[in-house]
C-alpha cells in the first residue's frame, strides 16, 4: 500500500467503472453512470491509497479517503474484479484505518449498500458498525447518493472507531 502519485490516477477511473459493473449486475442497471475521472486532483482534503500485486505495476485496488474534523470517510473502496477474494481489499481497509491513525483521526466512516456482499456484510467483518450520520456532512451525504443516482437499494452509515483499537 502507498499513497497514490500523479501517474496512478488514470488507473483509478478504470478500476472503479470495472467494479462498478458488477454493482450495476446485483441492482439489474444498464444505465449506471461512468466513474469520475481522477485525473484533476481533488479539492477536497483526504488521500488516496493504492496497492498493485507487483512493485511498479499499475494498481489494482484504490481507497479515496475524505478528512473532515477528526473523521476520515472512505469515500471509494475498489479492487478490480480480477483480483478480488485475495484479501486486497481488507488490507486496504486496513491501511486506511492506520494512515487515518496517523494524522489524528478519531474515527472512519463510510456509506454502503446493505444488500450487496462485498459492500456492508464486507464492511461488518472488517469491524464496522452501523450507526446514524451524526455530523452536518455525514448527514448531508445522503442526499448527496440521491443526486449521484446511489438510490437503488438501501445504503447505511457505518463507523469504525480508530480510539477503541490499538495500532496494529
Amino acid at each position: 500500500m502507498r499513497q497514490a502519485t500523479a501517474d496512478d490516477l488514470e488507473f483509478l477511473e478504470a478500476i472503479e467503472n470495472e467494479a462498478d459493473a458488477l454493482i450495476a449486475t446485483v441492482f439489474s442497471i444498464v444505465d449506471w453512470r461512468p466513474a469520475p475521472s481522477y485525473a484533476t486532483p481533488s479539492l477536497q482534503s483526504g488521500f488516496i491509497l493504492v496497492a498493485s500485486e507487483n512493485p511498479g505495476s499499475a494498481p489494482i485496488e484504490f481507497a479515496h479517503v475524505l478528512e473532515v474534523p477528526s473523521i476520515s470517510h472512505l469515500e471509494q473502496l475498489w479492487v478490480m474484479p480480477s483480483a478480488a477474494h485475495r484479501g486486497h481489499g481488507r488490507a486496504l481497509v486496513e491501511a486506511v484505518k492506520s494512515e487515518s491513525r496517523l494524522r489524528g483521526c478519531k474515527r472512519v466512516t463510510l456509506r454502503t449498500f446493505t444488500d450487496v456482499p462485498w459492500n456492508a456484510p464486507f464492511h461488518l467483518i472488517c469491524g464496522f458498525i452501523e450507526r446514524d450520520p451524526d455530523s452536518d456532512f455525514l448527514r448531508d451525504l445522503s442526499a448527496a447518493e440521491q443526486q449521484r443516482g446511489l438510490g437503488y437499494g438501501r445504503r447505511i452509515q457505518m463507523n469504525f472507531d480508530l480510539t477503541d483499537e490499538l495500532p496494529r
